[in-house]
């Protein structure tokens, strides 16, 4: 049976993996829809054209831009300009969200992916996330528009393994997640060492080809962070019983121990057309979505403490999911600002968690009974220029 999904993101690097792992399968998968938002006409068009995408929805320009933009893809290619439908605007992926597809895929960065989430859910479609910050700002209000067990499924590469992992055992048998973390391109190194770390420095990550923030927070460790509380709100598990470890190769991507001392990992070569293949076809399998390992050949796999010292990133995290329901948000908000200005130049690659410990710190919260997408939007404009006021 084919599975009809809507893909927002669609330019960005999920997207364009995921587009990957639709084209080589065509019977499996057809997109009824996709968003973006809107700096890349040109691929964005192409991908209309390519895939017959009856709805594009673009959160910035104008129908005549993306009309003008498909034309131009459509002559390219030799084909006639298809009747597409055009939505433009800042709820334009929301309403893309909604449409009713089997899947939605949600692979937009950043807590403007919260609204469409919520949209997707509500229609009653399978949601693939790999827009973490939307379940981090806003947990209590995804769970609550859930309305079966199985409708969310992650995308990220650690929880997708952990879901994969959970699958050997009974939720009562868990007795602990164990995350991994590649550890990032500063891995060994001292807090004084981390000084003057240039953002050229921070993006070089070692393993994964990710965007300028995703890579930002990897360097940071704030993407373990978010995915500590990720897991924590997509496996209700408890936070004292996560523990996150360094693993430089990135070939097991998450474990989940049992009861009974044993412990059972999904290892692949890094590569996120595996966990996006998983989240558009769950809980099925899409045969040569990625490379296997190669068992025949010599390999060594490491695992390390996480120095929290240097990166007291997570400890934050921690702290955020014990303290509200708004404290997470709040952590992400404040962070984003802060990546943007270590990006520009405006302040020191330390600074970024400094600050965000300051916001955390301030910030009095909202609990969960009151918590609703105006709370979360407060929250984080409250924590956006507090960052912006601690930046100076």
């Amino acid at each position: 049976m084919t599975r009809s999904v809507a893909l927002l993101g669609s330019t960005g690097s999920i997207g364009t993996q995921a587009l990957d792992v639709i084209g080589a399968n065509p019977g499996s998968f057809e997109v009824t829809s996709i968003a973006a938002g809107g700096g890349q006409l040109d691929l964005l068009a192409d991908q209309v054209v390519r895939f017959g995408v009856p709805l594009v929805a673009v959160a910035t320009g104008s129908e005549q831009q993306v009309r003008e933009a498909i034309a131009a893809a459509a002559a390219s290619a030799g084909v006639r300009t298809p009747d597409v439908e055009v939505v433009v605007g800042s709820d334009a992926a929301t309403r893309a969200a909604r449409t009713g597809a089997d899947v939605v895929l949600n692979g937009i960065t950043g807590s403007i992916g919260l609204a469409p989430t919520l949209a997707a859910l509500e229609a009653g479609s399978t949601l693939a996330l790999a827009n973490k910050e939307s379940l981090i700002a806003g947990g209590p209000l995804v769970r609550a528009a859930q309305r079966r067990p199985d409708q969310l499924v992650p995308v990220d590469s650690e929880h997708s393994a952990i879901a994969q992992s959970l699958r050997g055992g009974r939720r009562e048998e868990v007795a602990r997640i164990i995350l991994t973390a590649s550890g990032g391109p500063f891995r060994g190194r001292t807090r004084a060492d981390l000084a003057g770390v240039t953002p050229d420095q921070a993006l070089a990550h070692p393993t994964w080809a990710m965007g300028p923030v995703v890579t930002t927070n990897s360097a940071t460790l704030v993407n373990k962070g978010l995915e500590l509380i990720e897991a924590h709100l997509l496996f209700d598990v408890d936070v004292a019983d996560i523990t996150v470890v360094v693993h430089p190769q990135s070939v097991v991507h998450s474990m989940v121990e049992f009861v009974d001392g044993s412990t059972i990992a999904q290892a692949s070569p890094p590569d996120m057309r595996l966990p996006i293949a998983l989240g558009l076809a769950w809980p099925n399998r899409v045969p040569g979505a990625a490379q296997p390992c190669r068992w025949d050949e010599a390999t060594a796999w490491t695992f390390e403490a996480v120095d929290d010292e240097t990166f007291p990133a997570l400890d934050l995290a921690r702290l955020a999911v014990t303290s509200s329901a708004t404290h997470p948000a709040v952590y992400n908000a404040a962070n984003e600002e802060c990546v943007q200005a270590f990006l520009a130049g405006r302040i020191a690659f330390l600074d970024i968690v400094d600050t965000v410990a300051r916001v955390l710190d301030e910030h009095h919260g909202t609990d969960a009974a009151a918590l609703d997408l105006d709370a979360v939007a407060a929250a984080e404009a409250w924590a956006r220029g507090r960052a912006h006021e601690l930046i100076g």
